[in-house]
């Protein structure tokens, strides 16, 4: 039986928007060097389009599809952008037209066979594909990520889903039957206040999950023990681990 496509951020998809971190100029350029034409690209699992909008300004065309109209709803409108609802397993591009395919901190949600599969048809011979995500956001100060790992782990632990598991492993266990190569280690570093930190917690799909099944928010009880470590609004620095898969169709 198909695994059904999960839609997990329609209702939060203001708050991921405003608070999903963005991805290093230098994962891009990366991505840009390695040999292929730029005409045609396709973001899936697109999400608020933050991906895409950096791919239109590298190709002449970009596919950007996800399950969530909500989502789409908050991307940025470009000339050479298509928005498309579909499912990632079953898009409506046509076979061998795509050069780069992209997903970002989506494809653990996906049915790996399938997905696989649409990959293969779309992708042109010697086009490329790259998985990546991030891992837990990790503090500079030290003393907050205890906290911020209890959180994770426990307090709303129980609630991710269980396709979390793939974040967590890097997505080491994803099925690849590209010619894989080896990639740069990436970063995302951020300046955020205590309420930054707040709203992209608001984000995470085991938060809301949370939230439905007591009837209450379990931030405000972490905001209490955040502040004996982080009293006032300055700013801190924050730093998400990005894990990357590259490989290229035959």
């Amino acid at each position: 039986m198909a695994k059904q496509p999960k839609d997990n951020f329609s209702e939060q998809a203001s708050a991921y928007a405003a608070f999903r971190p963005h991805y290093p100029q230098q994962l891009y350029d990366f991505l840009y060097s390695l040999p292929m034409q730029r005409d045609t690209a396709w973001d899936c699992g697109t999400g608020n389009g933050q991906v895409a909008s950096e791919l239109a300004k590298a190709f002449k065309l970009v596919y950007a599809t996800d399950i969530s109209e909500a989502q789409l709803q908050h991307a940025p409108q470009r000339q050479n952008i298509r928005y498309l609802t579909c499912p990632a397993e079953s898009s409506p591009l046509q076979s061998h037209s795509i050069d780069l395919l992209t997903v970002a901190q989506a494809v653990h949600w996906f049915d790996f066979k399938r997905f696989t599969n649409e990959a293969e048809r779309v992708l042109k011979p010697g086009g490329w594909i790259a998985l990546w995500g991030y891992g837990l956001v990790q503090a500079a100060d030290q003393q907050l990520n205890p906290l911020i790992k209890y959180f994770y782990t426990h307090t709303v632990g129980p609630y991710w889903d269980q396709e979390r598991k793939h974040i967590d492993n890097k997505y080491e266990p994803v099925p690849f039957p590209f010619a894989e190569i080896k990639t740069p280690d990436f970063s995302i570093p951020v300046n955020w206040t205590r309420a930054d930190l707040l709203g992209y917690l608001s984000s995470w799909s085991s938060v809301q999950h949370f939230n439905r099944h007591n009837l209450f928010s379990p931030l405000p009880e972490f905001e209490n023990k955040l502040q004996v470590y982080w009293p006032s609004e300055e700013k801190k620095e924050f730093n998400f681990p990005v894990f990357l898969r590259v490989g290229q169709a035959k």
